[in-house]
């Protein structure tokens, strides 16, 4: 692996799993000796980060990890529900009707509730599914717009994770979209999509009310 990819693959990781923190600032050099790559592929990993929005300029010598509030993750969800709901129909029209039924089995059969090692299994079967629309739904547009989405995506998702709740009727509405879409129904895989963004949105805002909550609770008593 190339020393730019490296350092990019690290500080993507961190920045999606929260260990930096929206606000921190990033300077190149610290960054270089902490990851342990020279200045220049430093400096290349940073510039992508910029480009898929994760980093942001503050001033010409200061660049900080982006923030990622309530009203960040409602713009990031409209337009993930169109670029979806776009690919659900593309897929459902296109797409092998084995493979998605073997999907929505798949789907049906998890249970992601019971441990971590299992949320991670599902989380993997969510990118395996993904995968399987854009391949179904064969439109470069869509998929490097996705693609973007999905980078800030793991952000959001981090919010909800531990819900078990949330993540048994996650697999409900995902194995619904993969039946329709091995059914050849376009409009019920689309509508069955904008279902489940609907609640994974509301679910992920409500975790943010919940800490805020918390949060403020903890100050009055402290």
């Amino acid at each position: 692996m190339r020393a730019s990819d490296r350092a990019y693959a690290t500080l993507l990781e961190e920045i999606q799993l929260g260990a930096l923190a929206p606000g921190t600032v990033v300077g190149e050099a610290a960054q270089a000796e902490r990851i342990g790559v020279s200045r220049t592929p430093m400096r290349e990993a940073i510039g992508r980060l910029v480009a898929d929005g994760l980093i942001t300029q503050l001033s010409p010598r200061v660049l900080a990890v982006s923030g990622f509030d309530a009203d960040d993750i409602r713009d990031l969800f409209a337009a993930r529900r169109a670029l979806e709901e776009a690919s659900a129909r593309l897929a459902a029209r296109r797409g092998d009707r084995a493979s998605f039924a073997a999907l929505a089995a798949a789907f049906s059969a998890a249970r992601p509730e019971t441990g971590e090692a299992s949320a991670d299994a599902y989380y993997a079967l969510i990118q395996r599914f993904d995968a399987e629309v854009d391949a179904a739904a064969d439109n470069a547009y869509l998929t490097q717009a996705l693609r973007t989405i999905r980078t800030h995506l793991v952000r959001a998702r981090r919010l909800a994770r531990d819900h078990p709740d949330r993540l048994r009727a996650s697999v409900a509405e995902h194995a619904l979209i993969a039946d329709a879409i091995a059914s050849g129904d376009a409009e019920l895989a689309a509508h069955a999509t904008h279902v489940h963004l609907h609640h994974a949105l509301a679910a992920i805002l409500d975790s943010i009310d919940h800490q805020a909550d918390r949060s403020a609770s903890q100050k009055g008593t402290a």
